[in-house]
């Protein structure tokens, strides 16, 4: 195995990482964060936060519910997002999914959602969307406050949808439009977001060093990930390789609770802000229709059903998800072909049910997550890429979630 074209191309390129580095010096992390919110909302809706996690947990803080409250989550999300609801004394409560939409059902919102669930968090998934217009019909009744997190969606729209009370978007290392980390949330009633912005006025900076380190990570991760550099460290970490990559974007590596909340508990510098704007000011609307289209090829020419989420609204796709009935051999076939597959392109996992409601355990969402495999389809791979990758997968029981997913 010579090349080895990467599982994900990070979105960004070597001039916004000069910019970072000029940003450095930049100063002012107030002023820095009301030009983004400003340039996000011009209603006075947003607020700039250090990542969804820190935007989720001060929501939760400024929304002081009472202990025992439930918060119900789609099924497959990022797992601190639950650890950050229990941690303020909630009760975490998955909602399982539909694959052909990655979407809640509503049936499963209606056995989900009790007197005692005050918020639903609907994730969009790898690129796609959920219509939360049915999550809403059933959430308004209840005066359940429904909270979108678009961390893996965001296409260039700086809003969101209306029908939520709070839009939240990453800019994380591996997020469309990268700025190294950083989130902005869309927070609608004014209120709220006063209170919001009360508690992060006293959380410290986030430090200089801390995003320097991540400019030269991501530096060398964006040179390391070309094809033939890769091909090279995949063949030198042998079984080690997907721990490696994997541990190498993540931005909060694991930790207990205590200290996950208190590495979250910081505002965005001046230096992280300058380079969001700068992101955001020039977004690559070119790049993202490229993508989209990559993606809506590898899906033509795959067997119908093989896209898990192939129905969500609107493919960005961020990522690529394929169900298998043999993931690994689907990702050892992808692999000698040149193209690494893999099961852990995203940190999102299937939540648990509270013991107290076993029936709510979220079977879809557990077996599409065991099934899962990633495939590169993004815009940077060379003519005849996406036909080889299509040969390197014939054989190969691609399709059995279908089947495994039905109950």
């Amino acid at each position: 195995m010579k090349r080895l074209f990467a599982r994900h191309r990070l979105d960004i390129r070597p001039h916004h990482l000069v910019h970072a580095v000029v940003a450095m010096t930049a100063a002012g992390a107030h002023r820095a964060a009301a030009e983004v919110e400003a340039m996000w909302s011009p209603e006075g809706s947003a607020l700039a936060c250090y990542s969804v996690r820190s935007g989720f947990h001060l929501l939760l803080a400024a929304l002081d519910l009472p202990r025992g409250s439930e918060v119900m989550f789609s099924a497959v999300t990022h797992p601190d997002m639950p650890r950050i609801a229990a941690h303020h004394g909630l009760v975490p409560v998955p909602v399982d999914l539909d694959p052909d939409t990655l979407a809640p059902t509503p049936t499963a919102v209606a056995r989900a959602i009790t007197a005692q669930t005050r918020i639903f968090v609907v994730a969009h998934l790898f690129g796609g969307r959920v219509d939360l217009a049915p999550m809403a019909a059933i959430c308004r009744p209840h005066r359940v406050l429904l909270v979108e997190d678009c961390a893996q969606s965001f296409a260039g729209e700086t809003w969101g949808d209306d029908l939520a009370g709070a839009s939240m978007f990453s800019f994380g290392i591996l997020k469309t439009a990268t700025a190294l980390g950083g989130a902005v949330l869309t927070v609608r009633d004014g209120a709220l977001l006063d209170r919001m912005r009360e508690i992060q006025r006293g959380w410290p900076l986030q430090t200089r060093l801390a995003h320097l380190k991540r400019i030269a990570q991501t530096a060398a991760f964006v040179a390391l990930t070309r094809p033939l550099p890769y091909g090279a460290v995949a063949r030198l970490l042998g079984d080690r390789f997907d721990g490696v990559v994997n541990g190498a974007v993540k931005s909060f590596p694991s930790a207990s609770t205590e200290d996950l909340v208190g590495r979250l508990e910081h505002r965005p510098n001046a230096p992280l802000l300058a380079l969001l704007r700068h992101r955001l000011e020039g977004f690559d609307h070119a790049r993202q229709l490229a993508r989209a289209a990559s993606g809506e090829r590898l899906a033509a020419m795959l067997p119908e059903g093989l896209h898990v989420g192939g129905f969500a609204l609107d493919h960005s796709h961020w990522l690529f998800p394929v169900g298998a009935g043999d993931p690994n051999a689907l990702i050892a076939a992808a692999r000698a072909a040149g193209f690494d597959a893999a099961r852990s392109a995203s940190s999102v996992t299937a939540i648990v049910a509270p013991r107290e409601r076993p029936e709510l355990e979220p079977r879809r969402a557990r077996g599409l997550m065991a099934n899962l495999v990633f495939l590169p389809a993004y815009p940077e791979l060379p003519a005849g890429a996406l036909e080889e990758l299509r040969l390197a997968l014939e054989g190969h029981d691609v399709h059995a979630h279908v089947a495994n997913l039905a109950g």
